[in-house]
């Protein structure tokens, strides 16, 4: 009990109860009867629950805060603004400019006839690209949930456009700019430089002038695709030093000779090692490699692996190969350089296994197929179409074809009757190769085992990674219709210069800029 005005009454409070499916809002007293037993009594119904806004209770409120001498209730639903992202840009922006970009960029796209920031605009444009990889139209949205540094009050997408046109017309000014901005951080003295190359899919039937976009062979899918080829160049240390453009059906061995006169030219380093993947080899590549060396007093050496094609020129060097006892390092000569050999046994015979499972399931075929023949020949045959001997080598050859075991299966289309033969010796042959992992290398003092960890860690270079792009972000700009689709073409596939330098070691910044977001919040 308590009292209100003078008068002793029950303590009352709200409550909602349930009748046919709704709900209302009752205000109600407790008291105890003669036996000592809680009773609830129904003072007043307020009405239902779903039908009662602010607006009614209100008054109500506020009348009994009145009546107790208490402010009328103010209470307002609480309502904030998004707050924005600041770590991560923050960051990025630090590196930016503790890299010199800022300097490099406004030196390289002066101009008095821009009244845009085309330094910011970059920067956001790479910044986006770096965190959160969209289109420029979903940069404007992405700018809007970061607190972006040093950035105009008004960024549209015509002034994104205008920032790309004005990168593109100055691109080997920029280039230049940032290489000597990133010189510092490379070793002078000894660079390791990794180079690898990955194919970019294209969607879209367009066609310009001095286009990169061809149909060639995609890494992705494994057949014809129209794409252009993207290869990247970095140290051992994970630093990108620049990345190059090529029309889609480019041969890769065609790249490796520009890529590395543009690196010794902006990159005042003594002594190259350049660690490259297979498809990089060839006869034409050693000579011209072999050239460049020793030029200006600047040595250029390398590892490279030697593709699968090449393995029959080096035959007779794996015969006197012995890896009776497992896996091991052996070395020899091949075109005047070293040719070192690692073996591992237990992919050998996972190799070796699973080639001659695909050549029994093969036999198995033909000698089905044979006895569906002789049956027929007895008068025996099965219901359906009637075998013949001329199918019967048009499936098998071409089941042949598919399993890439024409080597090993040959069928006798000379013969009247359906036959075919396993060469053993071929497979004998190829089993040389099972396991082998074979590097071309003019380094004079590293040892087999080192030459082939540096070539393993070439494995660790991924290139859309680094780019911290995937094929369905990429095809954001490159499908991107009306003014956008110069994109494309090679000027606008320049773009990705700057990222080149920008990201060193994007995922180590990104776990930073996640921890100061945390320490800041």
């Amino acid at each position: 009990m308590f009292d209100v005005f003078g008068l002793n009454v029950s303590p009352m409070y709200t409550r909602i109860s349930k009748s046919g499916g709704r709900s209302y809002l009752q205000l109600v007293e407790g008291h105890r009867d003669a036996e000592g037993k809680v009773r609830i009594k129904v003072v007043a119904n307020l009405g239902r629950l779903d039908r009662l806004s602010p607006d009614k209770l209100d008054p109500l409120i506020n009348g009994l805060n009145r009546a107790v001498g208490r402010l009328e209730n103010t209470a307002h639903e609480i309502t904030h603004d998004p707050a924005r992202t600041y770590g991560t840009v923050f960051a990025l922006h630090e590196l930016w400019k503790d890299l010199g970009f800022d300097r490099a960029l406004n030196r390289a796209l002066r101009s008095g006839k821009r009244s845009i920031d085309a330094e910011a605009l970059v920067r956001a444009m790479v910044f986006n690209r770096l965190c959160d990889a969209t289109s420029k139209l979903g940069c404007l949205r992405w700018l809007e949930t970061v607190a972006m540094p040093a950035m105009p009050e008004t960024v549209t997408h015509q002034h994104l456009l205008r920032a790309m046109d004005a990168l593109m017309d100055n691109a080997e000014g920029v280039e230049e700019a940032l290489a000597r901005q990133i010189r510092p951080l490379v070793d002078h003295d000894l660079t390791m430089v990794f180079y690898d190359l990955t194919t970019v899919r294209i969607h879209g039937e367009a066609r310009l002038e001095d286009d990169v976009r061809a149909f060639g062979m995609n890494k992705e899918t494994g057949g014809i695709a129209r794409q252009f080829v993207l290869g990247v160049v970095q140290t051992a240390d994970g630093l990108p030093l620049m990345h190059t453009v090529h029309p889609g059906n480019v041969s890769e061995t065609k790249t490796l000779q520009g890529m590395l006169s543009k690196v010794m030219q902006r990159f005042p380093i003594l002594r190259i090692i350049l660690v490259a993947d297979r498809g990089l080899l060839s006869l034409d590549n050693i000579h011209h490699l072999t050239e460049m060396a020793d030029q200006d007093g600047r040595k250029l050496e390398f590892i490279l692996a030697v593709p699968a094609r090449r393995y029959s020129d080096l035959l007779e060097t794996f015969q006197n190969f012995d890896f009776s006892d497992g896996d091991g390092l052996r070395e020899a000569s091949f075109e005047g350089h070293r040719l070192i050999v690692a073996h591992d046994s237990g992919r050998a015979k996972e190799q070796g296994a699973a080639r001659r499972a695909r050549i029994d399931e093969l036999d198995a075929m033909g000698n089905a197929m044979v006895a569906k023949l002789d049956l027929q020949d007895e008068g025996k045959s099965e219901k359906g179409r009637r075998a013949s001997d001329r199918g019967a080598y048009s499936r098998f050859v071409r089941a042949i074809s598919d399993a890439e075991l024409t080597r090993f299966i040959k069928a006798d289309l000379t013969a009247d009757r359906f036959s075919w033969e396993v060469d053993e010796d071929a497979i004998a042959r190829a089993a040389l190769f099972d396991g082998k992992l074979v590097l071309l290398t003019n380094v004079p003092e590293i040892t087999p085992a080192d030459a082939v960890a540096r070539y393993k860690a070439l494995a660790d270079i991924d290139i859309d990674q680094t780019f911290r792009l995937s094929s369905d972000k990429f095809k954001l700009f490159c499908a991107l219709p009306g003014r956008q689709a110069p994109q494309v073409g090679r000027a606008r596939a320049d773009r990705f210069k700057i990222l080149d330098h920008c990201r060193v070691s994007s995922h180590q910044l990104h776990r930073f800029a996640v921890m100061f977001n945390q320490a800041a919040a």
